[in-house]
């Protein structure tokens, strides 16, 4: 396969885009948010390739003309799309810059034609930076090149240059949404709104996309990517509705687990460490965690543990058909059956969860993070004390 992969799912959306777009509704400026790995950027690639097909329907694109042909391939010069990169290593000033970004995202464009399927990873080393989004603004004021209009695709916005702790080019990008060009249109992806400037969320119609369902996920896996169909069945499962993702649970090369299917198994380490009884297991866990972790990987690990937390309340209160991670259901038993408070102190334990996450944002070590939660989840699970 060479060009995009399928529309999957979130058929309800796309009847109201397209009813809206044929009708000359639809708004200029979109939010897609959701879950990571749910197709929020295929789903906005779509709407680019009917905004410039040829013969639009309130059924979508024609998928038969010069234009869609184009779309689907990346090769349309009035659909742009931006998203996170890795800081090209380069010499000079601010122009040199830009010419390597687009240099960098020339060459990602061209091995996401070649793998349509590639799994969604956690990343603190990629962002969108000041100088793609001044190309994009010099972009926007210029005609459209064939068709009536341009696309504009911002996807995984919320990465609009963390890791250099400036807005500039969040309000770079603000600056062309407050006043657009004629013939323009805007599809912001997020994962988290909330990440957005909030300026930047104002001029947005938003739409939630829902996860999709798990036999959909198994059924790409097994159809798209051609998995074994019991590892597509486990991953699908694990990944609570998200194709992307899902990818990350299979196998690797030579039947190591995939990368987030690693991560979920570092996490249960977490959890038995933090439920003993000893400080040793949590100060080991904390010591491999490294003082300067990738802040994507930590946060992934800590919600594998929430949910590794929300399964062993399940299986403690006879819930099991809401584990999710049922390859580990016997081992969830005999935890459970070790800790007093498996499911009564399930919240508290969550609670302490999400205010690490809170301080997972800032610079604090994560090994002295690890080493805290841990501590209170333990604490929690054996009845010995409520986490405020």
């Amino acid at each position: 396969m060479t060009g995009l992969p399928p529309v999957i799912g979130h058929e309800q959306e796309r009847a109201a885009i397209a009813a809206a777009a044929v009708e000359h509704r639809l708004p200029g400026a979109l939010l897609f948010h959701g879950p990571p790995g749910i197709g929020k950027q295929r789903l906005a690639l779509w709407v680019a390739q009917l905004l410039v097909c040829e013969q639009p329907t309130a059924a979508g694109p024609c998928n038969r003309c010069k234009a869609c042909s184009m779309a689907v391939r990346l090769e349309h010069p009035d659909v742009h799309w931006y998203f996170p990169l890795t800081r090209p290593k380069s010499s000079g000033g601010p122009d040199k810059l830009a010419e390597a970004l687009e240099d960098a995202r020339g060459a990602e464009l061209a091995a996401r034609r070649a793998e349509p399927f590639r799994p969604t990873m956690p990343s603190d080393m990629v962002g969108l930076f000041l100088a793609q989004m001044q190309t994009l603004r010099r972009q926007a004021v210029s005609r459209p090149a064939m068709a009536r209009r341009q696309v504009f695709i911002i996807g995984d916005a919320e990465f609009l240059s963390p890791q250099e702790a400036t807005t500039e080019a969040a309000n770079a990008l603000l600056k062309i949404l407050e006043e657009p060009p004629a013939n323009t249109t805007f599809i912001l992806t997020a994962s988290d709104p909330d990440e957005l400037l909030p300026t930047i969320r104002s001029r947005l119609l938003p739409i939630r996309l829902r996860p999709l369902p798990v036999e959909t996920v198994e059924q790409v896996l097994r159809d798209e990517v051609h998995a074994d169909p019991a590892a597509s069945r486990l991953a699908a499962r694990l990944s609570e509705g998200s194709i992307g993702r899902a990818l990350g649970f299979l196998p690797a090369a030579r039947g190591e687990p995939g990368p987030l299917d690693a991560l979920r198994r570092e996490s249960l380490q977490w959890l038995k460490a933090a439920a003993g009884q000893s400080a040793v297991p949590r100060l080991k866990a904390a010591l491999a965690t490294g003082a300067g972790g990738a802040r994507g990987e930590f946060l992934d690990r800590l919600d594998f543990l929430s949910l590794w937390i929300r399964d062993l309340a399940a299986v403690a209160t006879g819930a099991t058909e809401l584990v999710v991670n049922v390859d580990q259901t016997e081992t969830l038993a005999r935890l459970a059956g070790q800790l007093p408070a498996a499911a009564a102190g399930a919240p508290d334990a969550l609670r302490a969860i999400a205010e690490t996450r809170g301080l997972a944002r800032s610079n604090v070590n994560p090994q002295l993070m690890l080493t805290s939660v841990l501590r209170s989840v333990g604490r929690a699970l054996n009845g010995q004390i409520r986490v405020s």
